[in-house]
């Protein structure tokens, strides 16, 4: 399953607001590494709009495909049920990971009863990725292989630029003696990218195997 998140790394950010029945529903998604900075994230909601009546949330650290993601919700004194669930519902229909929803509510003296709560917590954190997919932007968590390619600095900033022309996620570059470049292969793409670097090298570099991590990969298209 394809799984994506803000771009721009940990603490990009997109908000929204839906209103329904003279209540408000602002929703703020944060990308966030772990549980702390998720709840960090509620407890600055509280502070911002500390007349708000709630401040309902929601997060997904990790993917799926790993044991030990993280789900939480909070319905912050919601009925149980109407609000953290539908939250992290529409996190997930979304694909959405590493990230954290909350919604604050300002209560418009109107109660909208359990279906009219759940669809508007759903609708505010939908309009928020909404804003996220079109402002801010997505990006996919891929779990890569890793792989260093030294090179001479005169050849480094040409080579990069002929890997990235070929689609090779290219993490960063360090340069000491020589410039060392981190690489990020596709599940069984090392043939490939063996292949394309020793083509833009001339066959004079080799890549040296540097583990795994969850990368950032920018979905074709878009």
């Amino acid at each position: 399953m394809v799984e994506f998140t803000l771009s721009g790394g940990p603490g990009a950010e997109a908000q929204a607001e839906v209103e329904v029945k003279r209540s408000r529903f602002l929703c703020r998604i944060v990308r966030v590494e772990n549980e702390r900075e998720a709840r960090d994230v509620a407890d600055a909601a509280r502070k911002a709009h500390w007349d708000a009546r709630h401040h309902c949330s929601a997060f997904v650290l990790g993917s799926s495909s790993a044991p030990d993601q993280v789900r939480r919700s909070n319905d912050d004194g919601e009925p149980s049920g109407t609000a953290g669930r539908p939250i992290l519902d529409a996190l997930n229909g979304r694909n959405l990971i590493d990230c954290v929803a909350v919604v604050s509510r300002y209560f418009g003296g109107t109660l909208l009863g359990t279906g009219g709560l759940i669809r508007a917590y759903s609708d505010a954190v939908a309009a928020a990725v909404e804003v996220a997919a079109t402002e801010t932007g997505l990006v996919m968590r891929e779990r890569r292989e890793l792989f260093h390619l030294s090179l001479d600095h005169a050849d480094a900033g040409r080579v990069e630029a002929e890997l990235r022309q070929h689609g090779v996620v290219v993490l960063g570059t360090d340069y000491g003696s020589s410039a060392v470049m981190t690489l990020a292969s596709e599940p069984d793409g090392k043939p490939a990218l063996a292949a394309l670097v020793a083509g833009v090298t001339a066959g004079q570099r080799m890549l040296q195997p540097a583990g795994f991590e969850w990368v950032d990969v920018q979905p074709q298209g878009l």
